[in-house]
């Protein structure tokens, strides 16, 4: 029955994100025809595969609740992802990236200990549903101050807007915690050239506070080729979270990605 709902949970999830594959290419195709100047500029690219974590701690609230191991409810996957990107090049040291990266997994197990959770308190008696949702959306602006030869550096800065939801069921008891908020981000960016097509990648952002941190990195191989399009292949992972009174949770996760672009 676990398994079903697992198998159900991940078509739902990958349709969505076929529609918002299709919302999101109908919006680029709008633009580049509205805005002749904006052709050659352009690159789109659909990013997937496989994610899974390694850590995923809870504590809400974060003064007085009980800190648990979320895995225990949604499994450590690997679960399906996608991510879409539109980037725009002003010209060959600026570029404005705009990133969709909807990440939700949902599954049912028991807990090691009672967890008191918002207003509820959650027990060992019997299964308990959890939801964990991370989507984001990002705007980055990125000056490539070096280009030469074979290597290429560019430093800038994004802004990240987070959707976040972490849930817990258990029979007729239901708590939710919700968070929509803007999280300010550093940028940095290098692109080793093996030849003419082929070339590695290393992008990342990320931030620091004393309340959390954050950190998303990716580690790309990519292949050009001549009619434009492109494919890539990389690992990534995504660190980081929130120590405060309101809430406690910090998680990592690992993708395997692949990736089909076109530059317009």
């Amino acid at each position: 029955m676990r398994n079903y709902a697992a198998f159900r949970h991940i078509v739902e999830e990958a349709e969505i994100s076929v529609l918002s594959v299709r919302l999101f290419m109908l919006v680029c195709l709008i633009l580049i025809m509205i805005s002749p100047a904006m052709a050659g500029n352009l690159d789109i690219r659909l990013e997937g595969g496989g994610v899974w974590f390694s850590r995923n701690d809870v504590r809400i609230p974060g003064d007085t609740g009980t800190r648990f191991d979320m895995l225990d409810l949604t499994g450590k996957g690997s679960d399906p992802y996608v991510r879409i990107y539109a980037t725009y090049n002003f010209n060959e040291k600026h570029a404005l990236r705009l990133t969709f990266a909807p990440l939700e997994v949902v599954g049912t197990g028991w807990l090691s200990e009672d967890v008191t959770f918002r207003d509820d308190v959650f027990t060992t008696d019997s299964s308990v549903k959890g939801k964990y949702k991370f989507n984001t959306w990002r705007l980055t602006y990125r000056w490539s101050f070096y280009d030469h030869k074979r290597w290429r550096l560019g430093f800038g800065a994004a802004l990240l807007v987070r959707d976040a939801d972490i849930t817990l069921e258990q029979q007729n008891k239901r708590q939710s915690k919700d968070d929509l908020g803007l999280v300010p981000l550093l940028h940095g960016y290098s692109k080793y050239r093996l030849n003419n097509r082929a070339s590695i990648i290393l992008d990342v952002e990320g931030a620091w506070s004393p309340m959390g941190r954050a950190v998303d990195a990716a580690l790309t191989a990519k292949y050009d080729f001549d009619s434009g399009w492109y494919i890539a292949a990389g690992y990534r992972i995504l660190e980081g979270g929130a120590d405060n009174d309101d809430v406690y949770t910090f998680a990592m996760l690992h993708y395997a990605h692949a990736t089909l672009g076109f530059r317009f």
